[in-house]
């Protein structure tokens, strides 16, 4: 005999729990029915910059929304009931790849019980195999090295060659899931590379005095934009990926920015700009906080936004 016996079940046990099992039922299936109908190809995106861009080249064929706002780390997102329910009666999902969604994405899709956007499926789109990665590492890891990716550096949209090579293979996609609508999805895309390299010369030219200078991030998002416009990137806040600073790793790293001039430290919307002061307040280097994604800050509103906004911050140092 247990212990603790249970108290017997009431006789209408049976009775209410049908009832509970058809309630949620049919509330599911009501708020299912209660969705707007959708026009065009449904697409669901991991982060803003993947919305906007998919925007962009698909124009009023394509219905985009997105799971990670330009904000918050898209390394940390809450896996919601309410995302699985988008991605449900998504056509497509386009994820940034490199493992940057690796602790969320996947219960999302599989919370989704839609299996035309499982890995491997027409509606699957790794945006990362349009680009070539950086700082992929060599030999074994672990986490005592941080948050590394074993694929690569995953914040390659925050170069916009990047952004061009992704918008492309976006485009190729939607031609193969909507192909009526083939010759809509060129001309958008033809359009949209033609503003971004109109835009790029100009970031190119305001960027040009800063060519060469030294500045720290706070964590490498901002590697692929320091490439593309040859800034030198000389260390970070964090003293491994992930791994919050400590008072020790920010006086070294003060001394470091003494020692190669450092201009600036970027820092992300989502990071405490108090742990970069004190390395700015030492070395006389500029604390910057800067939008990694659409989104990221009032009136980032489009991918050229981003850049704009960015280039805008280093040029008038606020």
């Amino acid at each position: 005999m247990p212990l603790f016996p249970r108290a017997p079940r009431s006789p209408l046990y049976p009775v209410f729990s049908r009832y509970v099992l058809t309630s949620l039922f049919a509330f599911s299936l009501s708020a299912a029915l209660a969705q707007p109908a959708l026009a065009g190809v449904n697409v669901v995106a991991t982060t803003q910059d993947l919305a906007s861009l998919t925007e962009a080249v698909g124009g009023s064929n394509v219905t985009v929304s997105y799971i990670a706002r330009g904000d918050l780390d898209p390394h940390f997102i809450d896996a919601k009931p309410s995302y699985m329910v988008k991605l449900s009666s998504a056509n497509l999902l386009i994820a940034v790849g490199l493992d940057l969604e690796v602790g969320w994405l996947p219960s999302l899709v599989t919370g989704s019980r839609n299996p035309k956007i499982v890995a491997g499926s027409l509606g699957y789109l790794d945006a990362s195999t349009a680009i070539k990665p950086i700082e992929v590492p060599s030999g074994s890891i672990d986490r005592s090295q941080g948050d590394l990716h074993p694929g690569g550096n995953p914040h390659y949209w925050m170069n916009p060659e990047n952004g061009r090579k992704v918008a492309r293979l976006i485009e190729q996609r939607l031609e193969a899931l909507d192909a009526a609508h083939a010759a809509d999805y060129k001309a958008n895309l033809a359009r949209f590379e033609a503003t971004l390299t109109s835009k790029e010369a100009q970031w190119t030219a305001a960027l040009a005095p800063f060519r060469g200078s030294a500045v720290i991030g706070y964590h490498p998002t901002f590697d692929y934009f320091a490439d593309a416009y040859g800034l030198k990137v000389v260390g970070f806040v964090e003293p491994k990926p992930g791994i919050p600073p400590t008072p020790k790793h920010s006086l070294e790293l003060a001394g470091i920015a003494r020692a190669e001039g450092v201009k600036f430290v970027f820092v992300e919307p989502y990071h405490n700009p108090e742990d970069a002061r004190s390395i700015g307040s030492n070395s006389g280097a500029k604390v910057l906080s800067m939008p990694t994604s659409v989104g990221g800050m009032t009136g980032v509103n489009t991918y050229t936004d981003l850049f704009d906004t960015l280039v805008r911050l280093i040029t008038t140092g606020k």
